[in-house]
């Protein structure tokens, strides 16, 4: 597999980082003990070969069947060592929520390699469904990874079980979209925290955050901070079927548009600016799209009108977030590809390139016919210096677990039963 990266990423960010690793752990340590990190994350990364940012975020990941399985492999360990830390050594029973019966092939295939990651760690694992009759039990077929046997998760008494089980943690990998307000006062502990859902969480407050973060970072690694932000702004009020909502996004992608047009100008760019307009809620790639120009909002046609409409779960779409494009000259094999990345808490436990033949460098490669390909993040504990890719991409993501404790903080989330350390 032949896989191409900018020549910023493999010379400057890299050598950068490499030559301050001693000043930004440092930095990295000192915020890190002001914020809680949920027990999982997975980043959607951009290298633009003038820029290399997060472009999403994710608290509740799926696609853990798709990392390298030699972070597979070693990542019993990194569970091992954020669980003791955060819990003790006395945990020993893990349930782990889903989403609500989904019958997703492919989505099994994620639980599967995520039981068999915790598994490692040394813990007995059930899977369970949110919302189900007790005593019921369900076998649940994955693509590849043979039949995954999902229990009825049960309140009772404030804690959750399932017949025979009484796990010391819940991991949610249920994204809450629904607020299933039964789980909002448990004594059970659930990580990452049912707050973080979808139901009340906001991109752009994640933005905000990772811009904040990317900044300070930039200072530490001597890297001009433009090239590791991304330009999001919050759009309120989001109406496709209202003349004059349309007509407000409309100015303002031409305001960001323009904007991005300056900085391009002033740093020899020649690739024309666009902008993505994102649910400011959710995930799955939905209601996402890609935007030329303010009048592309204004000749929006039905069909985009309506995917502009639908969430996940058939939530509306109240409000987006205007974002800067960030066009991906990553290839693997002479295909489109971005990388992702996957921590436990603040390490790093895996990762791939998505991958899509039929998608370009500035379109959303987060869609069906996505193909997945080899990128190791245990690589690095080979061989820093020779591992540009993971070595930069590895720290975006960093930067992206610090934005979610800062935005936890802002929210007023608690960790229940959670020991900072």
């Amino acid at each position: 597999m032949s896989v191409a990266m900018s020549t910023f990423v493999k010379e400057t960010a890299h050598q950068r980082i490499c030559e301050n690793m001693d000043q930004i752990e440092a930095w990295f340590k000192s915020v890190r003990q002001t914020v809680d990190v949920p027990f999982y994350s997975s980043y959607d990364i951009r290298d633009f070969g003038h820029k290399v940012t997060a472009v999403d975020a994710n608290i509740y990941p799926a696609g853990f069947n798709n990392i390298c399985p030699t972070d597979r492999e070693a990542g019993g360990e990194v569970v091992k060592a954020y669980l003791d830390r955060h819990y003790g050594s006395s945990l020993k029973r893990v349930l782990v929520l889903t989403e609500e019966h989904t019958s997703n092939a492919y989505y099994w295939n994620n639980v599967a390699a995520l039981k068999k990651l915790i598994e490692d760690a040394g813990l007995e694992v059930r899977i369970a469904f949110p919302r189900m009759q007790s005593g019921d039990v369900m076998q649940m077929q994955s693509a590849s990874m043979g039949e995954v046997t999902a229990y009825a998760a049960v309140i009772r008494d404030g804690k959750i079980v399932v017949e025979g089980f009484e796990p010391d943690l819940v991991i949610s990998n249920n994204d809450f979209s629904e607020a299933y307000a039964e789980w909002g006062e448990l004594k059970t502990v659930l990580n990452p925290p049912r707050e973080l859902g979808w139901y009340q969480r906001k991109k752009s407050t994640f933005f905000k955050h990772y811009n904040e973060l990317a900044t300070e970072f930039a200072k530490v690694a001597k890297l001009d901070p433009w090239e590791l932000t991304v330009e999001t702004e919050l759009f309120e009020h989001f109406d496709m079927a209202d003349q004059a909502s349309k007509e407000a996004l409309a100015l303002r992608v031409d305001a960001m548009i323009a904007r991005l047009k300056t900085e391009y100008d002033k740093r020899g760019i020649k690739e024309e600016p666009f902008v993505f307009v994102k649910n400011n809620a959710g995930t799955y790639g939905l209601a996402v799209m890609r935007i030329g120009s303010g009048d592309e909002v204004r000749a929006l046609n039905n069909k985009t009108r309506t995917k502009m409409k639908a969430a996940k779960g058939g939530r509306g779409v109240e409000e987006v977030i205007i974002q800067e494009g960030v066009p991906s000259i990553v290839k693997s094999d002479g295909v489109s590809a971005e990388p992702a990345i996957y921590l436990v808490g603040c390490q790093l436990v895996g990762g791939f390139l998505r991958t899509h033949a039929s998608k370009g460098p500035t379109e959303s490669l987060n869609s069906p016919g996505a193909v997945y390909k080899r990128l190791c993040v245990s690589d690095l504990k080979v061989d820093v210096e020779g591992c540009p890719m993971e070595n930069v991409y590895g720290w975006i993501a960093r930067l992206g677990v610090l934005a979610i404790g800062r935005e936890a903080k802002e929210m007023g989330v608690k960790y229940v039963g959670f020991n900072r350390a």
